[in-house]
Formats: structure tokens, C-alpha cells, sequence
């Protein structure tokens, strides 16, 4: 079995194997590629039926970049996405058409990713149309109210128009159009980041709830390590392109492997005011995706960098003890790091 596998939340949905997605520069009188961007650099992991994968990382790292990839939203330069076993990759457009149904996208900006033009209704009966899966007009408005009352929208508002809602109101409906032919995967693209704390909560806990009646499956990606601890099953970590870290969600928060990871964990407040936190301060700017360092690509950051870091690219690989499913890219990775190591009493 593989160590990033959990075998509590049963079979594997979807496995990822050696992602690669690269956008060509080019230039000159010609338009020849001048340089690539090196968005995703083989990335493998499996997700579980029932689970949420929580995917964090700074700005720009290549999150969303993979979770449209793994749809073939936009197509991946090089790799294998095993759906139930299929390869996707492989499927003809009208093939990956009907799949579309089984997964579906969540997009971070809700006031970007509706139709102005169009009603709430006229909204959540296109999918329903696309796939055939009401045989009236009598059946696909109950899917409507069903679909309204399940992310908590009354039914009178399907009549309105996207500008006539607030932020969590348009996310809630960006939700419901998702579910309106019946996945069971979805990519949830930052979709609280463009919101208030308050309507994130709420957000949250309405996917954490539709998830455990509809039997759903998520990778939620984020850059808020709070709300990813809050709702993922497991967490895994990426910088500039490649996973560095990988495990269970509590066992990441409390004991995380990766200097890169516990720089990020550092950074998030307590709320006891009675404690200091100690931060890890990474210096300088995270390296270009056109051109990224040799050896790790978190070396010109890390606090803990040798000489062979700058040399060797380390693969994830299992942290020993506690027969813990954990996986670090660190070549100094060990069980070292207590849990409230940088916690001092003020």
C-alpha cells in the first residue's frame, strides 16, 4: 500500500500519477517558445472515496493549476489520472464529456464564475439539461428546488439574477449548480477566499455537510491552513510546483516533517493570548517556475539547507515511527519536532 494512502476512508476515487503541466513562453518576430513555466512538476497522490484532500501552498504555487488539470479543464503536459481505475487522459472529448458528470469544479470567485445574464434557475437547468437528466419541465424544476433547499437558498430566489445576491449567496449557488448532475468528486478551487470569516464558516459547514449526506468527495484546495485543518481529512503541502509534504491532517498540524511546512504552520495565530507563538521567517522571494533552482526547490529559503540540498531533489518518502501514513521531501525529515516546540510563556 502506498504511504499516502488512507485505508479508513476506503477505495481509492481518484490516483494521480506524475502530473506535469508546463505553459510555453513565446517571443521574438517568429513567436518561437522562448522559455517554459513550470506550473506542476510530477505530482502523484491518491484521494478516497468520502475523504477531502486538503491541497495548501502559497500564492502561485500551482494549486489551482493541478486541480484543472486533473479535470483536463486544461490538459496536462505529461502524467495519468485514474478515475475508478480509468484513465482519463486517454478518453475522446465526447467521453470526457459524459465523465463530466462525476466531477465537477467549485471556482474560487463566485461574482466571476456565473452568467449575469442569466437567472438562478436558467443557471442550475443548464447542467440538467447538458445531460439529460430531467424528462420534463415538471422534474427538472423539483431538481431545482431540491438543489435550492439543499444549500440553503429559498425557492422564490430562482427567479433572481447573480447581482441580486451577496458573495455567500452566489458561492452557495456556484455549489448547488455543481451538484445539479449528481458528482461524486469535486475540486473546491479556494472557494471561501473571496469571502468574509463569517460566510466562510458557513461555507465550510455546508460542504462538510452535503459531503456526509451525498456521499462526496473532495480536494479542497486553499491557502488558509486553519479552514484546510478544519475540513480535510488529509493535507498535502506544495511549493513551486511539486508535493513536499503529505499525511493525515492532525498528524501534519502536529507534527510537520517539512521545513516548508512548519514555516507555514508557524504563521498561524493563536488564539490564547497568554502564549507567543515563535515564527520561522523565510527569506528572500520564492524562486520563478521558469526557472527554478537545482537540487530542492525550497533551498534558497530553507533555515536548515547543506550542500547536498543544492545537489539532490529529495522523492516523498515515509516518516518512520508510529506506523503514521506521513510523507516529507526532506532529507532531514525526522519525528524530531515536538508539537509545541516555539510555544514560550509569556
Amino acid at each position: 500500500m502506498s504511504l499516502n494512502s488512507n485505508p479508513q476512508t476506503g477505495d481509492v476515487l481518484l490516483s494521480v500519477k506524475n502530473i506535469v503541466k508546463r505553459f510555453p513562453i513565446k517571443g521574438g518576430i517568429l513567436n518561437r517558445e522562448v522559455a517554459t513555466v513550470r506550473a506542476v512538476s510530477d505530482v502523484s497522490f491518491d484521494i478516497h472515496k468520502g475523504e477531502t484532500l486538503g491541497l495548501v501552498g502559497e500564492s502561485g504555487c500551482g494549486k489551482s493549476t493541478l486541480g484543472r488539470a486533473i479535470l483536463r479543464l486544461i490538459e496536462p503536459t505529461a502524467g495519468n489520472v485514474f478515475y475508478r481505475g480509468q484513465d482519463i487522459t486517454k478518453l475522446a472529448p465526447e467521453e470526457m464529456r459524459r465523465l463530466r458528470r462525476k466531477m465537477q469544479i467549485i471556482f474560487q470567485d463566485p461574482y466571476a464564475s456565473l452568467n449575469p445574464r442569466m437567472t438562478v434557475e436558467q443557471i442550475l437547468s443548464e447542467p440538467i439539461d447538458i445531460h439529460g437528466l430531467a424528462h420534463s419541465k415538471e422534474e427538472k424544476r423539483k431538481r431545482i428546488f431540491h438543489l435550492a433547499d439543499l444549500v440553503g437558498l429559498r425557492k422564490e430566489s430562482i427567479q433572481r439574477y447573480p447581482h441580486e445576491f451577496s458573495g455567500g449567496q452566489r458561492q452557495r449557488i456556484c455549489i448547488a449548480r455543481a451538484l445539479a448532475v449528481e458528482p461524486e468528486f469535486i475540486v473546491c478551487d479556494e472557494p471561501v477566499s473571496a469571502l468574509d470569516v463569517s460566510i466562510q464558516a458557513q461555507i465550510v459547514n455546508l460542504l462538510q455537510d452535503l459531503q456526509k449526506e451525498l456521499g462526496l468527495t473532495y480536494l479542497f484546495i486553499a491557502h488558509d491552513l486553519k479552514v484546510v485543518e478544519h475540513i480535510s481529512t488529509r493535507v498535502a503541502v506544495m511549493y513551486l510546483g511539486k508535493i513536499v509534504e503529505i499525511a493525515e491532517s492532525e498528524v501534519l498540524y502536529e507534527n510537520p516533517q517539512h521545513p516548508y511546512t512548519q514555516a507555514l504552520l508557524s504563521a498561524i495565530p493563536i488564539p490564547d493570548p497568554t502564549l507567543k507563538k515563535k515564527r520561522i521567517i523565510l527569506k528572500g522571494d520564492v524562486p520563478s517556475p521558469i526557472n527554478p533552482p537545482n537540487g530542492c526547490y525550497f533551498h534558497p529559503r530553507c533555515p536548515k539547507v547543506t550542500d547536498q540540498c543544492k545537489v539532490v531533489w529529495p522523492k516523498l518518502e515515509g516518516v518512520a515511527g508510529d506506523s503514521i501514513i506521513h510523507e516529507a521531501a526532506c532529507l532531514y525529515a525526522d519525528k524530531r519536532h515536538k508539537p509545541d516546540e516555539g510555544i514560550l510563556n509569556q
